[in-house]
């Protein structure tokens, strides 16, 4: 009889770790104290009451937000109000699959900068903008990154928002996991700092509240926002009024507080549960050890395939990303692993079968 899957690929929380309950009770409140609020088409900049929560906990005016149907539908506004064909647009290698798939299509010319265990190498984009390099925008996920699992620091924060304003690009600050620190000091963000106007945030309550409200928000320069309203306009006159009201009374009622230190304690555990069995298991895997979110990216040896990797993964019924999926190039030794969805016993498991099939792929090439 084969052994169950086990799948490190989804970054979704599994939903033991979801406030199922408290959600229906918000959901109860808000669909009877507001039902023409919740019903109706509303406007394309979102769920009033929601906007004034999120501009509240931004400390921004609510004119400077709007919410969306998810932050990736908020990327794909931002991106299409910026970005032409070849216009630059600054990424992180690795970063985000989806970010790439969605500027490629967009016809951007790509310039990706590494990360480095701090964040991005913002010496390396220094570099490259006294080289010429003139970008459009920058797409940067300062907290426990998708998929490398780091943190920006301080002083690269501090540098990014001084290069926007010397050389006139937008900063996107993707911004999903802030809220699931489980360890170490929250940094301020670069919309807070930035003080020229060049700084664009995104976030989501994906991570926050289920994966299944498809509830996200951009918040910037009003100007800018304004021309995004448009594109919602266009796009689908209104997004969901009855998820961001569900939304906005899970956060006004406090129960979203509760969420997230049930989720942050969960992710603590899985994480201290992945790590500690990679260091046993795989001795010879490196990676950063995150100090929130859900991700945490593998390094495996010079030479090592984690495409052959995959492959007897999948004979073991484990699942995971390929590294090479988040770059434009390189990341055939590196793997992503998600321990949001999985329990500490199924993370013992799998990472048990994953280091079997590891150690399959030498012998075989013994």
């Amino acid at each position: 009889m084969s052994p169950s899957p086990i799948s490190f690929a989804r970054g979704a929380p599994s939903l033991d770790i979801v406030a199922a309950d408290e959600l229906r009770a918000a959901a109860d409140r808000a669909l009877a104290s507001d039902p023409k609020g919740a019903f109706s088409y509303g406007t394309s900049v979102g769920y009033g009451p929601l906007r004034e929560w999120i501009a509240e906990r931004q400390d921004v005016s609510v004119d400077q937000v709007i919410a969306t149907n998810g932050s990736m539908q908020a990327d794909a506004f931002l991106f299409q109000h910026l970005v032409e064909p070849g216009d630059v647009v600054v990424v992180e290698a690795p970063t985000y699959d989806r970010t790439l798939l969605a500027l490629k299509g967009l016809g951007a010319e790509i310039l990706a900068i590494p990360l480095q265990e701090d964040g991005i190498d913002v010496d390396a984009l220094s570099r490259a903008l006294e080289s010429g390099a003139r970008p459009k925008l920058a797409h940067v996920i300062p907290n426990f990154h998708n998929p490398a699992g780091c943190t920006l620091s301080l002083e690269k924060r501090g540098r990014l928002v001084e290069l926007v304003g010397e050389y006139d690009f937008v900063l996107f600050e993707d911004d999903p996991y802030v809220e699931l620190r489980f360890e170490g000091e929250r940094l301020p963000t670069m919309l807070s700092m930035d003080e020229s106007d060049h700084v664009v945030y995104a976030s989501s309550f994906s991570k926050t509240v289920c994966p299944g409200i498809r509830v996200g928000y951009l918040a910037g320069p009003e100007p800018r926002i304004e021309a995004i309203k448009e594109i919602a306009t266009n796009t689908y006159i209104s997004p969901s009024m009855v998820s961001q009201a569900i939304v906005a009374e899970f956060c006004r009622s406090g129960a979203i507080d509760d969420s997230i230190l049930t989720v942050k304690e969960a992710l603590r555990e899985r994480r201290d549960t992945l790590c500690a069995a990679l260091e046993r298991e795989m001795p010879e895997a490196r990676f950063v050890r995150p100090e929130g979110g859900y991700f945490l990216w593998v390094e495996l040896p010079e030479g090592a395939s984690a495409d052959e990797l995959h492959s007897a993964a999948a004979e073991h019924e484990v699942a995971f990303v390929k590294g090479a999926d988040f770059l434009l190039e390189g990341g055939q030794s590196a793997f992503r692993l998600a321990y949001s969805g999985v329990t500490p016993a199924e993370i013992e498991s799998g990472v048990g079968r994953l280091a079997e099939a590891y150690r399959s792929l030498s012998t075989a090439a013994a």
